[in-house]
């Protein structure tokens, strides 16, 4: 019904800088919120940063180096990543949290994306 394609990720040194990118698509009515999250080996499934509404959050390891930022009209949702640190390594995850329609009626439902690799290494 709904698909969280996300792209963007790769290989980069410390110090150096990534945008995810993830564009859902399909039945969607409408987008209460997006989000990342990253899942680093041997570890649990951590937020990132949200945008529910143009308010967003951070996790405090991520404050002032990320950036959520969502393209309302296009369902899409970025993550500016600077000054990476290798901590920084995961999986990271596109998240939304929709309206989606169902004949005459809409269903509130939450996806996420396959994920995409963020290593930082020098």
């Amino acid at each position: 019904q709904v698909q969280l394609v996300e792209s963007g990720g790769g290989l980069v040194q410390p110090g150096g800088s990534l945008r995810l990118s993830c564009v859902a698509s399909g039945n969607i009515f409408s987008v209460n919120g997006m989000a990342w999250y990253r899942q680093a080996p041997e570890k649990q499934r951590e937020l990132v940063a949200a945008d529910y509404g143009g308010s967003t959050n951070y996790r405090d390891s991520v404050k002032g180096r990320f950036t959520i930022s969502r393209d309302n009209a296009k369902n899409t949702v970025y993550l500016q990543m600077n000054s990476l640190k290798p901590e920084d390594t995961a999986v990271y995850y596109c998240y939304a949290d929709v309206f989606i329609a169902a004949g005459v009626y809409r269903r509130r439902d939450d996806y996420w994306g396959q994920g995409t690799q963020v290593t930082v290494s020098s």
